[in-house]
């Protein structure tokens, strides 16, 4: 009954429209492949139980920085004065800044000497693994927009389960990391990546606009939708 009522309430094509976008746009922008080539690099020295635990803190705690920035994110805009129509057309620039390079398959370099990689065994699953590289501000971005326009309760568990989900496989590719590159091959990985790049910067003209419009709607003083 309550099932029946959800769906009367947002219409089942809204749902599975809202779905296909956080997947679609979370995937894109965590971008689990171009991760791998740096997690292999930052974990090649570790044993297999050691670069699991590393995947796996890496993970929660991108998850876990997600959800802080959707829920609690336009709280600390309003505290700041920040208006989410802004964040929208900063978060369609980074977008299509990200989709750019990715449409270009230039991956971002992360730079440790080899004498420090053990050194930073305990730190590299938060910092840069999952924040800036798996929850990089693309991501955050595009958590706290999503979650603002999230207006019914379904809408808002579709958006959790996205994220729980691409973060789920983002992990899982992390540990497949070295059969999928050499399954791919470097001809793949640039092909994938130009791919997801190109779903990012349409991603990013959606949302540069969606927060442009009402802003020069307010400064020409035009009422409607």
């Amino acid at each position: 009954m309550l099932h029946n009522l959800l769906i009367i309430q947002t219409p089942i094509a809204e749902l599975t429209a809202f779905a296909l976008l956080c997947l679609t746009s979370f995937f894109s922008l965590i971008n689990p492949l171009g991760t791998m080539p740096i997690f292999m690099t930052m974990t090649a020295d570790l044993e297999d139980r050691h670069r699991k635990r590393t995947a796996r803190k890496a993970a929660v705690v991108a998850f876990i920085t997600l959800m802080v920035f959707a829920f609690f994110g336009q709280l600390l805009f309003r505290f700041f004065g920040i208006s989410l129509n802004s964040l929208r057309i900063v978060g369609g620039v980074i977008f299509f800044m990200m989709g750019m390079d990715m449409l270009q398959a230039r991956l971002g370099q992360v730079k440790i000497k080899d004498t420090e990689i053990k050194s930073y065994v305990n730190d590299i699953s938060i910092t840069p693994l999952a924040i800036p590289m798996i929850c990089g501000p693309g991501a955050i971005t595009n958590a706290i927009v999503l979650m603002e326009q999230a207006q019914a309760p379904e809408l808002k568990a579709i958006l959790i389960l996205s994220m729980m989900l691409v973060i789920a496989l983002t992990y899982l590719v992390l540990m497949s990391s070295s059969k999928i590159i050499a399954l791919l091959g470097e001809t793949g990985n640039n092909v994938m990546m130009r791919l997801m790049g190109l779903i990012v910067m349409v991603i990013a003209v959606e949302f540069f606009f969606s927060g442009l419009k009402p802003i020069l709607r307010g400064i020409l003083g035009i009422s409607g939708t």
